[in-house]
């Protein structure tokens, strides 16, 4: 593990017992309630209590975990694939929407919406082995930097979710990422950011193979879709996964709402939060008309269901861990 990673999660361990756990939280209503919600399902005697096994924490990641503008942060590795890849496939210059990317016009290849995505998706991410998907999806990781603030991806996870994971595991909570995004896009990096080992990654998937290459076992990549881990797919995903039902649930969008729903109509304590974008100056401001991300329904029906609402702008004394130094 190299230093700086390990520095990173000791941070994170460190500020998970400190006298805060959430230092880079306002002290308003959804800290509060989230330092509520801990105390009384893990404190022994308490009416609410919750056993270690049952502490399931599910949170998507676009929006919720890091920054997803002006695109999906996946899009822009699909895009860089495509431009890596064009050479062995001429006839991208003139089929759309690859000829769109090739000409740098981001809003006409994703005109054609999901389709268009996904198409682009299989045609980018199939014909690899998991192993060297993995390698380029690490490569590209390390390397790749948004076009707007000139960071590293991961550098753009938000230092509050940060603290909020870490507090969680110091409590007994099990944390699983739950989005729409590729599951093995995810699994690369995701322990080494967030903490969260890839068993505990529930993402949309093509479909695999396994096969015997050069006297070596490999599960291949196929161009074909085999999960939309969005919207309702997302309680399936967790049950399919999981097999258990979160007491806690985190998202930022309507395609969130199901996964919300699904979590605090059970049983016993539960808490769910929205992750609302108000801050144009230090990140976005985006919700009911965003093209993406788009928080409609949970925004009107998440108060009314005692979900919280966490706004950016007010609740968080920083967005990125680089406003820690």
């Amino acid at each position: 593990m190299k230093p700086l990673i390990s520095f990173t999660l000791l941070l994170l361990v460190f500020i998970a017992h400190a006298a805060d756990p959430l230092p880079s939280w306002n002290d308003t209503a959804p800290k509060k309630a989230i330092t509520a919600f801990v105390e009384k399902t893990t404190s022994d005697g308490s009416a609410d209590f919750v056993p270690p096994a049952e502490r399931i924490a599910v949170f998507d990641n676009d929006g919720t975990l890091w920054s997803e503008q002006p695109m999906y942060f996946q899009a822009f590795f699909i895009f860089d694939r495509i431009k890596q890849l064009a050479p062995q496939h001429p006839e991208w210059k003139t089929k759309e929407p690859f000829a769109s990317v090739l000409k740098g016009d981001a809003n006409a290849a994703l005109a054609g919406g999901e389709h268009a995505l996904i198409e682009m998706a299989m045609a980018t991410h199939a014909g690899t082995t998991t192993e060297e998907f993995e390698k380029i999806v690490t490569d590209w990781i390390t390397t790749a930097k948004h076009p707007k603030t000139g960071k590293l991806y991961t550098e753009m996870v938000y230092q509050p979710m940060l603290e909020l994971l870490a507090y969680l595991r110091a409590n007994g909570f099990k944390t699983f990422i739950v989005s729409g995004g590729g599951i093995e896009f995810m699994r690369p990096w995701a322990e080494r950011v967030y903490g969260i080992p890839p068993e505990q990654v529930i993402g949309s998937s093509i479909k695999t193979k396994y096969e015997v290459r050069d006297g070596k076992p490999v599960i291949v990549r196929l161009p074909e879709l085999n999960f939309i881990d969005d919207k309702a797919g997302k309680p399936v995903g967790i049950q399919q996964h999981i097999g258990r039902r979160p007491i806690m649930a985190f998202g930022n969008s309507d395609g969130d709402f199901q996964m919300l729903e699904w979590t605090t109509r059970g049983s016993g304590p539960r808490l769910a939060g929205i992750i609302h974008h108000t801050d144009a100056e230090r990140e976005w401001a985006y919700d009911r008309k965003s093209h993406i991300g788009q928080l409609n329904r949970g925004l009107d029906e998440g108060p009314q269901r005692g979900w919280i609402i966490v706004d950016m702008k007010s609740d968080w004394k920083r967005i990125y861990p680089s406003e820690m130094r």
